[in-house]
């Protein structure tokens, strides 16, 4: 790291006196160290340029590999693209609980906060794109996920862009593949989910907005639930192996991104959920869901509101259930003091509403903090500190917190590169009063103590 540091100085003195006597007879001494002088500047502004820009990413990485068949422009790489993300380690339980989390949390342990709270797990994707003679860009897609004892097949499918003259940057797409599934960071949490197999369109231009239309089913034998217990505390979770044919549940989805309000960006969500007459009649439900999201990106922060409302649904209208409605609102972003220090942050609340069964109605009160340090390109410091409120409509509320302390060696600089190898340490206390009080329990207090080590890439 030093000889780096040190180079574009040795170069500057170098260009400076590659004149030798010439050189020598022409400028003073005082004119030779300004000249020296400017070219480190340079040097090292160009340096910081590259930095900067590195930092200045947004907080929200999508960790969702891409598709191979990105622009119309593009160049095609060569063989199988290799891409995916993963993260395998050790997890020392020293407590009552080996992941923290509140119970009727509406995102599982990961609803106080993910680092060093979260199981171990994979997605592995395998994808190659071609070019028509007419310009048109093809790619076939394939992944595979590891999050429990199974493997599953979640990706199977194929898209095309540059098709349309008239709307070049439209991506058609069919077959089975991750489908809207926003994600946040630091809770984990995908606020909409609707993986399945089906057919659409991505960024279909209409006067310079972006819209994005699908129909998509959910897969047969396939249980899309976020699980809040178990080594998956935070994952879409498949249960029973995946089949290749719909079971019965089918969402018409929608977005529209790619617009402006004054200096925000703007997205809008619409989703439509229904059934098929493979589900019995009498369990046959529709459901319906929209959404929002606000964001502002400036010199040294990124802030995004989100708010959803789903009737008959909470974050998939795959999964419905009479009578309920759910509303999950949140503020998150980060800020970047200086080069090396930064901090994330989340404040979300979730109402859960049964107007037809009130005996779990309850709402989530959440914040997370995130500061993290960069001593240098491979080492940093985090701090994480969450803390969870859940009040329930009959017997009482439920709370805890969580703090974890995480030293780091990655790639780069920056929260968003990857590799990372990640050593922590994880506290924290929850007290289940309502849980204990609706069992006929005494003891609701339950102190955690952890210690791992882990590897966390997306690639």
């Amino acid at each position: 790291m030093k000889m780096k540091k040190q180079l574009p100085v040795a170069l500057a003195v170098m260009a400076a006196l590659c004149s030798g006597s010439v050189l020598a007879q022409e400028f003073t001494q005082e004119q030779i160290d300004a000249i020296v002088a400017k070219a480190v500047d340079k040097a090292l502004a160009e340096r910081q340029a590259k930095m900067d820009a590195a930092i200045d990413k947004k907080a929200d990485v999508i960790t969702e590999p891409q598709t191979a068949a990105q622009s119309p422009d593009m160049a095609i790489p060569f063989g199988v693209k290799f891409s995916g993300y993963a993260r395998y380690g050790a997890h020392f339980k020293a407590g009552d609980q080996k992941y923290i989390g509140v119970d009727g949390s509406y995102n599982g342990s990961s609803g106080i906060g993910r680092l060093g709270n979260e199981g171990n797990g994979g997605e592995f994707q395998l994808s190659k794109a071609f070019k028509g003679d007419n310009g048109a860009i093809w790619d076939v897609n394939v992944m595979f996920d590891h999050w429990g004892d199974e493997v599953n097949l979640k990706k199977a499918y194929a898209g095309v862009t540059n098709i349309l003259e008239s709307n070049p940057n439209a991506y058609f797409w069919a077959g089975r593949d991750f489908h809207q599934r926003p994600q946040q960071g630091i809770n984990d949490y995908f606020w909409m989910t609707h993986d399945g197999q089906g057919a659409g369109v991505k960024n279909f231009d209409i006067g310079g907005v972006q819209f994005d239309v699908a129909a998509v089913a959910a897969v047969e034998s396939c249980n899309p639930e976020v699980l809040d217990d178990g080594s998956n505390p935070s994952r879409i979770n498949c249960t029973g192996g995946s089949g290749t044919g719909d079971k019965g549940n089918y969402a018409a989805t929608s977005k529209i991104h790619g617009m402006k309000v004054g200096p925000l960006d703007l997205e809008l969500y619409a989703n439509y959920g229904f059934d098929s007459k493979t589900i019995e009649s009498d369990d046959r439900l529709k459901a319906w869901q929209g959404g929002v999201v606000l964001s502002h990106t400036g010199d040294n922060s990124v802030n995004k509101v989100i708010a959803r409302y789903s009737d008959n649904a909470d974050n998939s209208v795959y999964n419905k259930t009479d009578g309920l409605s759910t509303i999950y609102a949140s503020f998150e972003g980060s800020y970047k003091f200086t080069q090396q220090t930064q901090i994330e942050y989340l404040l979300g609340f979730h109402d859960y509403d049964n107007s037809k069964d009130n005996t779990d109605n309850r709402r989530n009160y959440v914040a997370i903090v995130r500061p993290m340090h960069w001593w240098n390109e491979v080492h940093s410091t985090w701090l994480e500190a969450g803390y969870q409120r859940v009040d329930y409509d009959q017997g009482g509320d439920n709370n805890g917190w969580k703090l974890t302390l995480s030293q780091n060696m990655s790639i780069a600089m920056g929260p968003e590169f990857r590799p990372m190898l990640r050593f922590y340490v994880t506290g924290g206390e929850v007290d289940n009063k309502r849980t204990a009080r609706v069992n006929g329990t005494e003891d609701s207090q339950l102190d955690s103590f952890n210690v791992g080590a882990m590897w966390e890439a997306w690639f």
